[in-house]
This record gives structure tokens, sequence and C-alpha cells, in this order.
């Protein structure tokens, strides 16, 4: 584990419009994630949940609104792999969870951290929604995060906050809370020991399988547990 351990920031939830996610979540959880708001660098928009302990749910689609960049330049693709045909393939059959964010705290700098060691964490990206401004990893492909060529959601985009000020403290205040997050890989040992380089091992319980990559998460709610995959 490095010096300074990750925190948990925020779980994605990749959806094909935002009330496709909503709905999703609401059904899920019981409350309806609401807020949030435009990407412009991305061209995608959001809407939060808030869980307990300064850590929320994120439902990211592309934003139909969005416009081309003004000087005519190309624009850059989608974070969290919203271009990839995969995705969208996968979406016809309704969201789900596909990514989560750890947060870097201070004094660790990440721009700092990533041009030390560029093979192993993506380009830093300056994002703004609204009043929030923050650096996210991204590479410039918009794919997920990978080591050795090995992510797929399951190894985590790296955030640094501008300010001390977090969503989580801008959003209602609900009574759920995240219980566990599980990640499931063919190549389990590999997304371990760069969990373990970044800090982040705690933070997530993984699992070998057979199958596709996987992210589920377990609640706890007024209405007893329950699970968003």
């Amino acid at each position: 584990m490095t010096a300074h351990p990750l925190r948990l920031d925020h779980l994605v939830i990749s959806a094909r419009t935002l009330d496709e996610g909503t709905q999703y979540v609401a059904d899920t959880l019981g409350v309806a994630p609401s807020g949030g708001g435009a990407h412009p660098l991305m061209r995608t928009h959001n809407r939060l949940l808030n869980l307990w302990g300064g850590v929320y749910l994120e439902v990211i689609a592309v934003d139909p609104q969005a416009t081309a960049p003004a000087d005519g330049s190309a624009p850059r693709p989608r974070l969290f792999a919203l271009d990839d045909p995969a995705t969208h393939a996968r979406l016809e059959n309704g969201p789900y969870l596909s990514h989560w964010v750890a947060r870097v705290e201070r004094p660790k700098h990440l721009p700092t951290w990533q041009a030390q060691y560029p093979q192993r964490i993506p380009p830093v990206v300056p994002m703004t929604r609204a009043d929030f401004t923050w650096g996210l990893t991204v590479p410039d492909d918009g794919a997920f995060p990978a080591w050795q060529g090995i992510g797929d959601g399951v190894l985590p985009s790296l955030i640094q906050w501008d300010t001390t000020r977090h969503p989580s403290t801008a959003l209602p205040e609900t009574e759920i809370s995240l219980k566990a997050l599980t990640g499931a890989h063919q190549q389990a040992d590999t997304v371990a020991a760069q969990l373990r380089w970044l800090g982040a091992a705690h933070l997530i319980e993984l699992q070998p399988t057979e199958g596709a990559p996987a992210l589920v998460a377990e609640f706890e709610t007024p209405d007893g547990l329950r699970t968003l995959k």
C-alpha cells in the first residue's frame, strides 16, 4: 500500500439516458438520484445520490445537448468507455454498475504522481461541472484505466478535487450506505497487484472469475440489503 492510501470517492452507473439510470437506482435503492449537471469537455451529464460517509453514486450518460468544440477541433472521446460499441451493446440491456472512482487526497498531488508513473496512471484531465472543479485520470481513448492491458472498469479512475468541498456535502442526506464493493476479473492477480500499488486494495473485494469482468455493490437501506450490478 502507498504511503497515502486512497479513499472511495464514488460509484458509477452507466446508462443510455439519465432517466433510465435514475429509474434503475430508484427501483433498487428506493431513492432517485437528482441534481448533478453537465461535463462540457466530455459531452456527458449526470445525476447523483448521496451515500453515508462522504461517498456518492453517479448516474452518467451521453449528454444529447452537448455541442462540439467551438474551435472546430475533434471532440475527445467520452470517459468511462461511453463511446465504445461494446458499452452501447451492453446498455441495450439496461443501466449497470460500470466503474468506481478513488479519491487522492493531499498532500499527494495527483498530476505529479501521474507524471512520475505515466505507465501506471492515465493522464489527468481537468474537469468542471457547475462550480466544482477536479482532476480525473482518463486515458486518451476514453477507455477504462488499465494495467498491463487489463482493467475493464474493475480498476478505479483516480480523482482529486480542487477544494475541500466535496459533492456529497451538497446532496440531500439519505439513509443508504455502501456495505461492500466486489469486483470479479479473469486475471484477478494482475488487478490485485495494481490495486495494492495504488493503495486501493482495501476498498474492494476482488474475486477470480471465468466470466466477464463485473462489479457488484451491496448497500444497507431502510428496506434492507439491496444490490446494484
